[in-house]
């Protein structure tokens, strides 16, 4: 094996390497923080008249007083969304000493 295929290998090698290890970091914050008040999302009546279906994905980032901070929708039809988000403003998770993040999935079936 040349140089260069070794240079390559080692690279590849650290770098999946790391991606592990940073998957790995984020998933004790979002396994730890225990969800208080977290209510469905109702089926829009819009979506329902047209037999939308499908997942809306969000990633939250959660206040360490509990309260969702931030929404970042990841995925989802426009129709879904709306009303996930607004679904999201009155969710509370327990208090914990600092922010953390989770991505959250809502399957909208008729």
């Amino acid at each position: 094996m040349d140089e260069k295929a070794k240079t390559t290998k080692i690279a590849i090698r650290v770098f999946l390497t790391m991606a592990l290890f940073l998957t790995t970091v984020d998933l004790p914050a979002q396994e730890t923080r225990k969800v208080i008040s977290n209510p469905a999302p109702a089926y829009p009546e819009t979506a329902r008249r047209f037999r939308v279906t499908g997942v809306v994905k969000v990633q939250v980032v959660i206040a360490p007083d509990g309260q969702i901070k931030i929404t970042k929708i990841i995925g989802g039809h426009p129709l879904l969304v709306n009303a996930v988000e607004e679904t999201l403003k009155s969710w509370k998770y327990a208090p914990a000493g600092a922010e953390t993040t989770a991505t959250l999935e809502f399957r909208f079936n008729p």
